[in-house]
C-alpha cells in the first residue's frame, strides 16, 4: 500500500506566489530561462541557476549548484519563502481550457519506489540523475514536485473536494500561459490523519506520470544518506519525496510527437516506397493530419502532410507492441531510419502535443529536420498496464499537461 505523509512545506508569501511559480526546470532550456534572470523572485533562480552565472557556464558545474544554495538561502533570510508551522497537505488544483484535475502534495516514499509500489514506465539516464542528485545535496532541497497518479478512490477525493468548498485558497491565479492554479493548504490533524490512512489502507500503488529522473535521484540521494548512517528511525525527511498525487479519472495525457533529422540516405521517393511495407499511405497536401484512433499517424515532409496507416500484420498485440509510439519506433524509426536508441541518437528530438501540429511544420519547413511524425496519445490504462508488468514504454511516450509549476511548495531535506 502507498505511505504518504504531511510535510511543513517552504511556500512563498502569497503575493509573490504567482510571480514565483516556474514550469519544471527541464521544460525550458537555458537561453529560455534566461529571459526571467531580471525577476528576483523567479523560482528558476533556483532551479536554473546558471541564469545567474556567465553565459557558457556548463550547467552541470558545481558552482551552478551552489548558485542555486545560495539563492534559496537568500529568498528565506528575505521571508521570501516561508516555512509553514504544521505538517500538511496541499491540494493543488490545475485549469486547463476548461479541464481542471486537482491532486493532493505530499511525501511519497522512496521504500515504496524501491519496492515497486510507486510504479514507472520510463528508463532514466544517468546523467541526468546526476544532476538532480547534485541539486539535492546542495540545496538540501528537493524543489521539483513529482507527479503520481492513483486509481480514482471516493473517500480520498470526497475529504479533499470538501475542503476545497470549505476553505479559502492560499493561492489563486493564472499563469502567464493561461493555466489556473489553486492551493489550499490542509493542516486539520483528523483530515490529515484520515487521508493518511486512507491511501496506507486503500491504495495499492501509484504510477509515476512525469518525473521519473526525479525520483530517481531522490532515491539515490536517500540511498547515499543511509550509507553514511544518518537514517535512523526512516522517518527521517529524506526518505521521501514530493509529489502530487492525482486520481487517475483527471489525468490528461497529450501526445508525443517525433521530428527526425534525415532520411537515412533514401531519397523522398524511396522512403514513401518503404513505408508502403507496413503502412498504408495517403498524400493529404496543406491539411494537417492530427491522429483521432490509435494506429493511425501524421507525417510531413517536404511541404505536405500525409496519413499514416499501420497495416494489421506489422505490428505485435502485447502491451508494448501494441502503443502507437512503439509502431513508430520499430516500423520506422528503427527499421527505415536506423535509429535504434531515441535516447542517445541526435538525428531525432521529440515535441509535445501542447507546441501543436505547427511546430512541427516550422521544423521541417525550417531544414532544420526532414519530416515530422504526429501520433495518437498514450492512454493511461495503456500506462497502467505497462507498468504493471514491470516493462518500461518507449522513451518520450508520454506527455502530460497541465504542467505542475516549481516554486510553491519546496521540500526541505
Amino acid at each position: 500500500m502507498a505511505k504518504i505523509i504531511p510535510f511543513k512545506g517552504l511556500r512563498p508569501q502569497n503575493n509573490i506566489a504567482p510571480q514565483m511559480a516556474t514550469l519544471p526546470y527541464d521544460v525550458m532550456n537555458v537561453e529560455e530561462a534566461r529571459h526571467y534572470k531580471k525577476d528576483p523572485y523567479h523560482f528558476y533562480h533556483v532551479t536554473r541557476a546558471e541564469i545567474d552565472l556567465p553565459e557558457g557556464t556548463d550547467v552541470h558545474n558545481i558552482s551552478v549548484y551552489e548558485k542555486a544554495r545560495e539563492n534559496l538561502d537568500q529568498l528565506i533570510a528575505d521571508k521570501v519563502l516561508v516555512q509553514d508551522d504544521e505538517p500538511s497537505y496541499y491540494i493543488y488544483e490545475l485549469v486547463m481550457d476548461g479541464h481542471s484535475q486537482t491532486g493532493l502534495i505530499c511525501g511519497s516514499s522512496v521504500n515504496d519506489y524501491n519496492n515497486g509500489v510507486i510504479k514507472k514506465h520510463e528508463l532514466t539516464k544517468p546523467e541526468k540523475e546526476l544532476d538532480r542528485i547534485n541539486h539535492i545535496k546542495t540545496t538540501r532541497a528537493q524543489t521539483g514536485i513529482v507527479f503520481l497518479a492513483y486509481k480514482d478512490n471516493e473517500e480520498v477525493q470526497e475529504i479533499i473536494e470538501r475542503w476545497k468548498t470549505n476553505h479559502k485558497p492560499e493561492y489563486d491565479f493564472v499563469a502567464e500561459d493561461g493555466i489556473r492554479h489553486i492551493l489550499w493548504m490542509m493542516d486539520d490533524y483528523a483530515k490529515v490523519a484520515s487521508i493518511t490512512r486512507l491511501f496506507d489502507e486503500d491504495v495499492p500503488c501509484t504510477y509515476i506520470a512525469d518525473g521519473h529522473h526525479r525520483v530517481a535521484s531522490a532515491a539515490k540521494v536517500c540511498k547515499e544518506m543511509r550509507d553514511n548512517g544518518m537514517s535512523i528511525t526512516g522517518d527521517e525527511s529524506f526518505n521521501f519525496f514530493i509529489s502530487c498525487i492525482f486520481p487517475e479519472s483527471q489525468t490528461k495525457i497529450l501526445d508525443y510527437n517525433r521530428v527526425v533529422r534525415d532520411l537515412n540516405g533514401l531519397t523522398k521517393e524511396q522512403f514513401l516506397t518503404a513505408l508502403n511495407n507496413d503502412f498504408k499511405v495517403e498524400r493529404k497536401g496543406g491539411v494537417q493530419v492530427k491522429p483521432q484512433v490509435p494506429h493511425e499517424f501524421g507525417m510531413f515532409l517536404d511541404g505536405e502532410w500525409y496519413h499514416l496507416t499501420v497495416r494489421d500484420e506489422s505490428y505485435d498485440n502485447d502491451p508494448i507492441g501494441v502503443l502507437d509510439v512503439t509502431i513508430l519506433q520499430e516500423n520506422i524509426l528503427s527499421k527505415i531510419f536506423g535509429i535504434g536508441d531515441p535516447r542517445t541518437d541526435d538525428r531525432i528530438d521529440f515535441v509535445g502535443g501542447i507546441r501543436g501540429l505547427g511546430e512541427l511544420e516550422k521544423r521541417v519547413n525550417s531544414k532544420e529536420m526532414a519530416v515530422a511524425f504526429s501520433c495518437y496519445p498514450v492512454s493511461f490504462k495503456q500506462l497502467c498496464s505497462v507498468a504493471d508488468m514491470g516493462k518500461v514504454m518507449p522513451p518520450k511516450s508520454t506527455w502530460f499537461e497541465p504542467k505542475l509549476r516549481d516554486g510553491l511548495v519546496v521540500y526541505q531535506i
